[in-house]
């Protein structure tokens, strides 16, 4: 072995403290851009925020972060310590035939040497004439392109291919950190402008099955139903708050726009936040508002929800899922119904009328000390628990149909239910509640060949339902008597439907939620571990709605997910793998 492969050879084998500093150093990197991805910030602001990072942490000269329009203009060019002409010159003068190249290959670019590309004959050489390479990265979320990252840096003769793919795999993570932070400001931006709706006036009456004018488009002619709209034209009279309770897929959102509609407050808009779906650090930024100036990216002083709700309704759905810190700040504008905008020193003070919607045992969440006792009684003044779809079967035949004629409009058919096709739904149980159902006919609807829809079109009579599929049993009983579900009777997986909790506002409490056991992978042996109650039968369907629901409501992020449930992240790997659940990347 010569001197010159020697050297190489020794220069590849680092000293360990070497490798761990480098290795800090990049968790360092990630750590400070994930922090700025996820504050209160703009886009331009984390941008600017993040090419800075860059630059520290990779030792690049220069970096270039360009986002696209929906029609693929550019939106935004940030560069590292550049003025908007500095950098729109070299987005044109030398980044544009990277970015070219990216858009139409949506892959990395690595040019080790730009005196060696054709595409870059006019570009000096670097400092002391060492050549300049430049990578480039797709800023991407699924199949959409969100824009790119273009680095530079001035390289040496140390400078090997191990170097540049350590460099690339850094920018992508970081491309794909931006990516999902771009869809999370989309989504929102999405949500407040349809969260911020003027209301008719006067809502106008739908029929209903019953011949009665409806409430807000609500179907129903079962006893059950028809006693929550009667709750409902009472409650909404008044201003007090209203706590809308129910499992998931139950319809609170229509309910709150119905209570909103009844109100006096009508004329005012009504504002819905999903509380769930929007980060801590961002929360207080979208229900309270920030001055200009507030944190970086805060360019304009901009009314949060609370503002945009004065004189007229808010509705928090998922209001269970908020963080004990964030609910002291809550508690605080509804009970003396002033807040400050962040960043801001004036008080500033509302009149909302507040309607909550959750899904959890906010009791067993306060006796926990995981949802605050006071925040509690002044969100459940008048509480109304919504039925499951299961409780109401006579309303599923005029629900398929409304869903149905839905379908029609949308796709130009016709289609409609034979007897016997309608019997099938009648006879589901539907743990989804109305929103399977919706999906059920949508997806029947789908592969219909003719106008009319019967018993043989449905996936459960061909052992393709979804659903059954969620069931790990045999036949068994309604929760609370004998009779067994129809449409799981001889089916494989047939399970009992858990308990249906109690109305508080007839002075029942809600039923604890059905408990169920996750198994614990203790190297191989096949112990279990009970958690959250006593067991009830019927666990394997319940485990798996409660898995994808804490999923969901943890944005798939397994180590919330594991808070949410009471586990650890090693129980909840376990119990993700029994069932086959697909952890969704975003």
């Amino acid at each position: 072995m010569d001197n010159e492969q020697a050297a190489d050879f020794s220069g590849s084998l680092q000293p360990p403290s070497d490798r761990v500093r480098k290795l800090e150093h990049a968790l360092d990197g990630i750590y400070e851009i994930s922090r700025v991805l996820t504050s209160p910030v703009s886009v331009e602001g984390a941008m600017a925020a993040v090419a800075s990072c860059l630059v520290n942490y990779l030792a690049l000269q220069h970096i270039l972060i360009v986002l696209f329009q929906d029609d693929g203009t550019v939106r935004l060019a940030v560069g590292h310590n550049w003025d908007e002409r500095a950098t729109r010159n070299y987005q044109e003068k030398v980044a544009k035939p990277i970015i070219s190249r990216i858009v139409a290959t949506r892959m990395p670019v690595l040019i080790p040497d730009a005196a060696h590309e054709p595409l870059f004959e006019d570009l000096t050489p670097g400092p002391q004439g060492l050549p300049r390479a430049f990578l480039g990265i797709p800023i991407q979320d699924r199949d959409r392109l969100f824009g790119v990252i273009v680095a530079e840096q001035v390289t040496t003769v140390a400078d090997t291919a191990a170097v540049f793919d350590a460099e690339i795999n850094f920018l992508i993570m970081v491309a794909n950190l931006v990516g999902q932070m771009i869809r999370l400001q989309r989504f929102i931006a999405k949500d407040r402008d349809r969260g911020v709706e003027p209301t008719p006036a006067v809502p106008a009456p739908v029929s209903t099955p019953t011949g009665k004018p409806g409430i807000g488009g609500i179907i129903g002619r079962s006893s059950v139903i028809q006693e929550v709209l009667r709750k409902i034209n009472i409650v909404a009279k008044s201003h007090l708050p209203v706590l809308l309770r129910g499992e998931s897929g139950t319809g609170k959102e229509l309910f709150a726009q119905a209570i909103h509609d009844l109100s006096p407050r009508r004329t005012a808009p009504m504002v819905k936040v999903n509380c769930a779906a929007l980060p801590e650090s961002m929360l207080e930024s979208e229900l309270f508002g920030h001055e200009k100036g507030a944190f970086t990216g805060a360019l304009a002083m901009r009314k949060g929800r609370f503002e945009l709700a004065d004189g007229g309704t808010l509705f928090l759905d998922e209001i269970g899922e908020i963080s004990p810190a964030f609910q002291s700040k809550l508690l605080r504008v509804l009970q003396q119904g002033e807040f400050e905008r962040v960043g801001g020193i004036v008080t500033i003070k509302v009149d909302v009328r507040l309607v909550a919607a959750t899904n959890r045992n906010l009791e067993e969440a306060v006796t926990k000390g995981e949802f605050r006792a006071d925040l509690y009684f002044r969100i459940c003044v008048i509480p109304i628990v919504l039925p499951p779809l299961r409780e109401r079967t006579e309303d599923i035949p005029a629900l398929a149909r409304e869903f149905l004629s839905r379908f029609n409009i949308q796709h130009g058919t016709s289609l409609a239910f034979t007897e016997e096709g309608m019997g099938v739904l009648q006879h589901c149980s539907f743990p989804g509640n109305i929103r399977e159902l919706e999906s059920c006919v949508s997806r029947t609807a789908a592969f219909v060949q003719d106008d009319q829809i019967t018993a043989d079109d449905f996936a459960c009579q061909n052992e393709g339902c979804i659903s059954s599929k969620l069931w790990h049993g045999k036949q068994a009983p309604v929760a609370g008597g004998d009779q067994v579900i129809p449409a799981l009777a001889g089916r494989p997986g047939a399970a009992p439907m858990p308990a249906v909790a109690a109305d508080p506002v007839d002075g029942g409490r809600p039923a604890d939620p059905p408990a169920i056991t996750v198994p614990v992978d203790s190297q191989g042996d096949e112990e279990e571990e009970e958690y959250d109650g006593q067991d009830t039968p019927g666990g394997s369907l319940l485990e798996y709605q409660r898995l994808v629901d804490a999923m969901n409501r943890a944005g798939w992020v397994q180590a919330k997910a594991a808070r949410l449930l009471g586990l650890s992240s090693r129980q909840l790997s376990y119990a993700l793998r029994k069932h086959g659940i697909e952890v969704k990347k975003f």
